[in-house]
């Protein structure tokens, strides 16, 4: 039974800042990088076959510590592509949180992070990023997955949540209270259907 996945990166320096930060390209903080080992102890033993990342160097990182920790695999591919990069956030991002409440109101900066199909200024909604996410998942993890592989995805908060909410098949309500923490993976098992294991 072929294995997927899923990993949050591990907490970025605009996470540690408080920021908004979407498509902009910043590192993992220290935390972020112990985070990331962490999770690549964790995840040690098993033998991955192939790495999917986003374009955004906080998930290329995370998965390089990970794999560089993993004593089950080695010279793994690994596979970047823009579709698993975070929600834009538009006009947000680079943002302190706190301030953008204080301007715009604190329930309207929550329908914006959390409401399904309600994008920030000039950014993506999660029905906006899942038309990319899902796409990639068709097209290059379930074959992956299809053919047997062992795959590792590390991506983003909301990259990934639209990518649980097809697999889980979580309606959109229920997806709106869906957290992913950084550096926590989500373990599933492929036959045909995914089964989430621990």
């Amino acid at each position: 039974m072929a294995k997927l996945i899923l990993l949050r990166h591990g907490q970025s320096v605009w996470n540690a800042a408080n920021r908004f930060t979407g498509w902009t390209d910043v590192e993992l903080s220290k935390k972020g990088e112990g985070e990331a080992a962490a999770a690549g102890e964790q995840l040690a033993e098993i033998c991955f076959d192939i790495v999917h990342t986003s374009d955004l160097i906080r998930a290329q990182r995370t998965a390089e510590i990970v794999m560089d920790l993993n004593r089950a695999s080695s010279n793994v591919p690994t596979q970047r592509d823009y579709r698993l990069n975070e929600r834009h956030y538009g006009a947000l991002q680079g943002l302190d949180k706190d301030e953008t409440r204080e301007k715009y109101g604190a329930e309207q900066v929550h329908i914006w992070r959390r409401s399904y199909d309600v994008p920030p200024p000039e950014g993506e909604s999660l029905e906006m990023c899942a038309e990319r996410t899902l796409p990639y998942l068709r097209e290059e993890i379930l074959p992956d997955l299809e053919a047997g592989k062992n795959v590792l995805v590390a991506a983003h908060g909301n990259s990934l949540r639209s990518i649980v909410m097809e697999i889980e098949g979580l309606s959109k309500e229920e997806v709106l209270s869906l957290e992913i923490p950084t550096g926590v993976p989500l373990f599933y098992e492929f036959d045909g259907t995914f089964t989430r294991s621990e």
